[in-house]
């Protein structure tokens, strides 16, 4: 490890930079520059300077990767070894990783702005428990025995699905790789991975410990590159047979339309939302100020499910303001690295800009700036916690995922105005619900559209609870045992019987 010296606000001190091992694609097993020779520059935000240089793949770079996943599907063992044999490899990856927790935190909160002590007790420990819960699930996937009529017998057949592109956005490196490749991996598929080009240091570290592992050459591939050429050259080519996206409404469209023209692949994609976040007048007013900072500040507010839209109740209106404003102050920004920080940089300049763009929005809008609303420090892309109050439905930070620290705050009266409210909105992927009183909870939950729904708890998320959105945050569920249908093709096979003693 290394060392910048930092400056500006409570940022003067050393900043500790990790050492960077692997710059290059990962195909076929090994670390290889791109054709083209270019790299590109992954950034610190917590100061701006540059961390790396890394290989920038295009589209001779994932023709070589799609060829050996494409080799290693048709020819190699990986498909043809026992789900069991599978998941012992992956559990093997698991052990590496767990081994270099240290170095695989200080990746992602250099090249991300994470909050280090974060990333080793909760995003890697994630990751980690991603890929143990699908290793665990590679040899129970099974079809179904068919009651056919006639003189016939049935049966199903779940077969993988064969070569699938990944790509990935830049909030969760660790996670997203392995919440999208687990699955893939257990059902016997191989993968090509595109790495956000704002994070790409983590998932190369990752490829080198599957090969530790002794996961066979051409399963896993990494290309770093830019959406343009890298990713549309995986979501367009005619030999990957699907491809799972997180990212971007706009970008999904992308995605679909190049799965139209090129080989009709199946696609699934996590959108990102406006995730509300209700509060009834029977709630715990300081357990609901702490969950709505936590559900909107926790990451610096770059998650999907950020719960950017509160909603509270008429009654606790006023006592919850004056609280979630005092809470925001104490939120503390800094050095990603520094244990008593509690939010870092956002991911890059270009992030930084838009979420102080869409706070100038807010402003002239006509919403109520209560704190915030400004950077944070002279140098690196900090931003004070932010809240408005005054905000209308049809404002643009209303509606528009703002992917930083920015809270709407909105009054309501009854149950059913909550209920409109927080459906209005063109996203469907989560939604938190404060009460004591069960019938509002069980009818509230039930009446939102969204693809997970927290009651008296947020961000509570588990390999076994199915993950993904209604309306425009996408289609297909990344987590549970359903997840691995996304990579399978399922097989209807019948057989003539015609001498059997029964049917």
């Amino acid at each position: 490890m290394g060392s910048n010296e930092g400056s500006g606000g409570e940022r003067k001190q050393t900043v500790v930079v990790p050492e960077i091992k692997f710059t290059k694609l990962f195909i076929n097993g090994e670390f290889v520059d791109a054709a083209s020779g270019k790299t590109f520059e992954t950034r610190d935000p917590r100061t701006g300077d540059v961390l790396a240089h890394v290989a920038e793949a295009d589209k001779a770079d994932v023709d070589l990767a799609v060829a050996a996943a494409r080799e290693a599907f048709e020819h190699g063992p990986w498909p043809r070894m026992s789900g069991y044999a599978r998941g012992r490899a992956m559990s093997k990856l698991a052990d590496l990783m767990e081994q270099h927790i240290e170095e695989l935190a200080l990746l992602d909160g250099a090249d991300a702005g994470k909050l280090l002590l974060l990333g080793k007790i909760i995003d890697i420990p994630s990751a980690v428990q991603m890929l143990r819960y699908y290793a665990g699930a590679a040899d129970k996937i099974h079809g179904d025995s068919l009651r056919v009529s006639g003189k016939y017998q049935g049966y199903t057949l779940k077969e993988p699905i064969g070569v699938v592109g990944v790509i990935i956005p830049w909030n969760f490196p660790s996670l997203m790789f392995f919440l999208k490749i687990s699955p893939a991996l257990a059902a016997g598929c191989t993968v090509v991975v595109k790495p956000a080009e704002q994070t790409p240091l983590s998932a190369l570290y990752y490829a080198d410990l599957a090969r530790q592992a002794g996961i066979p050459d051409g399963v896993i591939n990494v290309v770093p590159g830019f959406g343009p050429t890298a990713g549309a050259a995986i979501a367009s080519h005619m030999d990957v047979d699907s491809v799972a996206f997180t990212g971007s409404g706009e970008v999904g469209r992308l995605v679909m339309e190049a799965s139209a023209r090129s080989n009709l692949k199946t696609v699934s994609l996590e959108l990102g939302g406006k995730s509300p976040l209700i509060i009834f007048d029977d709630a715990d007013v300081d357990m609901a100020v702490e969950l709505s900072r936590l559900a909107i500040f926790f990451n610096k507010g770059e998650v999907c499910v950020a719960g950017s839209r509160v909603y509270v109740q008429e009654g606790i209106y006023d006592e919850f303001v004056k609280k979630a404003v005092v809470a925001a102050q104490n939120w503390k920004v800094g050095d990603p690295f520094d244990v008593a920080t509690n939010m870092g940089p956002q991911v890059d300049k270009f992030q930084f800009e838009r979420v102080l763009k869409y706070i100038d929005l807010g402003k002239s809008e006509g919403a109520t700036l209560l704190t915030g609303g400004k950077p944070a420090g002279d140098r690196g892309y900090y931003i004070e916690p932010t809240i408005f109050a005054d905000v209308k439905e049809d404002m643009k930070i209303a509606q528009d995922e703002i992917f930083g620290p920015v809270m709407s705050l909105m009054k309501f009266k009854t149950v059913d105005e909550a209920i409109e409210k927080a459906n209005c909105t063109k996203y469907g992927l989560a939604a938190g619900i404060i009460t004591k009183d069960l019938n509002i909870a069980n009818r509230v939950s039930r009446s939102v559209r969204a693809g997970t729904v927290w009651v008296n708890c947020y961000f509570a998320f588990d390999p076994e609870a199915p993950f993904g959105g209604y309306k425009m945050s996408g289609f297909g569920r990344d987590q549970g045992m359903m997840a691995i249908d996304k990579y399978m093709q399922v097989k209807s096979v019948i057989t003539a019987v015609p001498d059997s003693p029964w049917y």
